[in-house]
């Protein structure tokens, strides 16, 4: 899949096994994903177009599993079990969180990443980003200071993720956010700061910061 993957895009997609991707995240290894995996599997359906996000879903908070999750990967944190499911194949953005992120390719799917150290003025320009093909059953952590978005399809069905964050993330503010940083401009919900290609229609009607500038890339397949 990976051979076919840079045979058909004009931009270069790298294995998540690579040293390449040690900068971004780690894969996960020791870890028992596999109630995750089906419960996906059996009761969560791919819209027809789009992605929906779902933040938390109490059945799988209650698998046992969650509890060495939750103290070995955030270190006692209080976490939230939830998932991305959908059909894009676009870049969009990036958003960002101040704490870790894991996503289980419950299908095969692409990841668009890059690091927040990359963005300048509030402006991430397209072309520093790297892309990373991840196979069903391979679960990874996203360090806090990699940027990232929904993942991409690598067939027509559409993908499944597992997304497990803090308790909170990417869940509404309860109250305006009024400071001087610059960063501020960018934070959209809890735990999360998000930079939107200004052609994403989705994004820039919630409010995101138009700041991804560049060619918004469709990834094929």
């Amino acid at each position: 899949m990976l051979k076919h993957l840079n045979e058909v895009n004009s931009v270069k997609i790298y294995s998540v096994f690579s040293d390449d991707f040690a900068p971004y995240g780690r894969v996960i290894e020791g870890q028992d994903f596999d109630l995750f995996a089906n419960y996906l599997k059996v009761n969560t359906d791919i819209p027809e177009s789009g992605n929906i996000y779902i933040a938390s879903v109490k059945q799988m908070e209650l698998f046992p599993q969650c509890r060495d999750i939750q103290n070995s990967i955030f270190g006692g944190m209080d976490i939230q079990v939830g998932y991305c499911n959908g059909r894009n194949s676009t870049y969009n953005g990036f958003e960002y969180h101040k704490s870790s992120e894991i996503n289980l390719a419950v299908t095969d799917f692409m990841l668009v990443l890059g690091h927040v150290w990359q963005i300048k003025d509030n402006e991430f320009h397209i072309g520093q980003e790297k892309v990373f093909y991840l196979p069903e059953g391979t679960t990874v952590e996203i360090y806090g200071t990699t940027l990232h978005l929904s993942p991409c399809k690598v067939k027509d069905e559409g993908f499944k993720c597992l997304v497990i964050l803090p308790k909170g993330t990417n869940t509404a503010l309860t109250e305006k956010c009024d400071s001087s940083d610059p960063e501020s401009k960018l934070l959209l919900q809890k735990g999360k700061w998000v930079l939107s290609h200004p052609e994403r229609k989705a994004l820039m009607d919630q409010g995101a910061y138009p700041g991804f500038i560049g060619e918004n890339h469709e990834l094929k397949y």
